[in-house]
């Protein structure tokens, strides 16, 4: 399974944002990585912004550029703005509802969760993080010790993070459901969407 596995925090300083989560070291040094320090920068053109919109999504996801290049083409033949359509594809992918249940604390772990074969979509098995979920389909934790010790562990540590309105949560049961497809306030993208539709359409 690709995936990238170099540092995360020079990847938020990269971006000015906390890709990963929040982080102590970043607030420090909120500039970008290197060693010049806050040295300030040349003028980002217009494809550049574009880019760095591109790849801040990207990594927040946690996808590969021909992953994240596979979305956009799904999203640009469906109805409606593409941008909150290629937004809505990567809300609903199966590591990210994972994540957003609290059955994993990261979307790597939720990534991996899933393609070590401990999550089931009504009632299957499945081990495709990118599987794309729909209105009323139900994610349950498969019932094995270690996969119901391993949510049960990031349930707990998860309390702090509110499980979105689109998704359902039973925790007692280990299952969750999409309630329906969020929109693009829910989402609250952290890169312009725009941009990046911009971008692949040069």
């Amino acid at each position: 399974m690709a995936r990238y596995t170099g540092p995360r925090t020079r990847i938020s300083r990269r971006f000015g944002v906390p890709i990963y989560g929040p982080s102590k070291y970043l607030e420090r040094r909120n500039y970008g990585p290197g060693v010049h320090g806050p040295k300030s920068r040349r003028k980002t053109t217009d494809y550049g912004m574009g880019l760095l919109e591109k790849q801040k999504l990207r990594y927040y996801y946690g996808l590969l550029e021909r992953q994240f290049r596979a979305a956009y083409e799904r999203a640009l033949k469906r109805r409606g703005v593409t941008g909150e359509t290629l937004l809505q594809i990567l809300e609903t992918r199966l590591d990210n509802v994972v994540y957003h249940l609290g059955f994993a604390n990261t979307r790597a772990g939720a990534r991996q969760m899933v393609s070590h074969g401990h999550l089931r979509v009504n009632g299957r098995k499945v081990n495709i993080p990118s599987y794309g979920l729909k209105v009323n389909d139900v994610v349950e934790v498969k019932n094995s010790n270690v996969a119901r010790q391993m949510a049960t562990k990031c349930l707990e540590l998860a309390t702090s993070r509110l499980v979105p309105d689109w998704l359902s949560l039973n925790k007692e049961a280990f299952k969750g459901a999409v309630m329906r497809i969020p929109s693009r306030e829910e989402i609250q993208p952290i890169a312009n969407e725009q941009a990046v539709v911009e971008f692949y359409s040069r």
